[in-house]
């Protein structure tokens, strides 16, 4: 029992010094924590001036606080906004090129259409008369009604067949359906320059002049309506066909002193082109054209002339003594369906208007070379390495052969692609 008593009075006071050195290990001394000031909601927006002044910086790095770097920050704006609307315009203007390209390209086949139905329907009614004409003079009959049916028939389809003869030759289709052709390939040829220059982003105010000046001088040399603004077919005097508008000097800024790629051989190279151009090739196109237009005036007058006769040689059928009715209506009407295929079906028109259109190429050349020559800044003109490369490709000649061309002393083409 006492061993017990000791025993428990062992273990409390053992207890007590463990529990008296736990609680002094545990005394630990306060951290003293400083409140902050700020309160919460100036904190909110500090945090969020420093997140604007970060984004600030990091889109817009050139933008500073003082006044020139501002001032520099308008110009250049400014500057990107005005390029960018003059690619939307040259934008606009390449939709308006791509609709008149389609325009002439559905009216050209229209027009070709009309040539070969034209001439296939206005023969079949000439052949038809001289046979009606034929079987009505050949008729052995008491009765006069076959003959007087054979014989009316016969002059109407005279008649109408000299009416369409007279507006197929004045309008000329296939010499239309050409006209129609050219437009589109110059369409297309612009379409192509305003993508180049869009897609290289070289673009200023003066090309989008010259584009709308380009555009309407293609409608007024290539008029799509028939009456009223319709080419003359048949003109006095035969001219190099003109699509491009009067020349402006394009303005720009010397960058460096250089030749820009000019040289004494080059000039003297495009010199002798000029002189060639004119004294042989236009010329020679010009000689051709005329002639072209020529026989083009004597088919067009003698198919109309033709089946006049032959529908007066068949209203004087069977009221006049005589072969020389039957002789107008059958050779008259064998003669014209001779003269219309000739002339339309051979398209003698559309070869007057190819001619009439390669000297307008050719004199297009010709002052573009001296508008070039003409200028005497250097920085001016178009680049010479690289004019001299599309004057060769237009002649369809190579760089040497273009070269040695002006030291040549033979009297040749200057073109060898037509």
């Amino acid at each position: 029992m006492a061993n017990s008593v000791i025993h428990n009075t062992r273990v409390s006071s053992f207890w007590c010094l463990s529990t008296r050195s736990i609680a002094a290990t545990m005394n630990v001394p306060k951290i003293q924590v400083t409140k902050i000031t700020t309160t919460p909601s100036s904190l909110v927006a500090d945090l969020g001036y420093l997140n604007n002044f970060t984004s600030s910086t990091t889109t817009s790095k050139h933008f500073t606080t003082t006044n020139n770097s501002n001032t520099n920050s308008n110009k250049s704006t400014t500057t990107l906004t005005q390029k960018s609307m003059e690619i939307v315009k040259l934008h606009l203007i390449m939709e308006i090129v791509s609709d008149r390209l389609e325009m002439h390209e559905n009216v050209g086949a229209q027009r070709d259409n009309w040539n070969h139905l034209l001439l296939t329907s206005v023969n079949m009614i000439t052949l038809s008369a001289s046979t009606m004409l034929a079987l009505a003079a050949t008729s052995t009959t008491s009765s006069g009604a076959p003959l007087m049916a054979l014989k009316v028939s016969s002059t109407i389809l005279f008649i109408a067949a000299t009416g369409i003869l007279v507006v197929m030759n004045k309008i000329q289709p296939s010499q239309l359906a050409e006209e129609q052709r050219n437009a589109a390939r110059l369409f297309k040829q612009l379409h192509g320059e305003l993508r180049t220059k869009v897609s290289l982003g070289i673009v200023n105010e003066f090309d989008v002049s010259e584009a709308m000046d380009r555009v309407l001088a293609l409608d007024k040399a290539y008029p799509l309506p028939l009456l009223g603004t319709m080419l003359d077919k048949f003109p006095h005097k035969v001219e190099p066909a003109v699509w491009w508008p009067q020349r402006k000097k394009k303005h720009q800024w010397k960058e460096e002193e250089s030749n820009n790629g000019w040289d004494s051989r080059l000039e003297g190279e495009m010199k002798a082109i000029v002189k060639a151009l004119r004294k042989k090739d236009m010329a020679e196109y010009m000689r051709l054209s005329t002639k072209a237009l020529n026989l083009n005036k004597v088919l067009a007058v003698s198919g109309p002339l033709l089946t006049g006769f032959a529908a007066i040689g068949s209203a004087c059928l069977g009221s006049v003594n005589g072969s020389w009715p039957v002789m107008f209506g059958v050779v008259g009407g064998a003669l014209a369906c001779v003269v219309n295929t000739i002339e339309h079906g051979g398209q003698v028109g559309m070869v007057f208007e190819l001619y009439r259109s390669l000297t307008g190429f050719f004199k297009l050349m010709e002052e573009t070379i001296q508008q070039n020559l003409r200028e005497k800044d250097l920085q001016r003109r178009e680049n010479g390495e690289l004019f001299e490369i599309k004057v060769a490709l237009q002649l369809g000649t190579s760089l040497e052969e273009l070269r040695q061309f002006s030291s040549s002393t033979q009297k040749d083409f200057a073109s060898k692609l037509f």
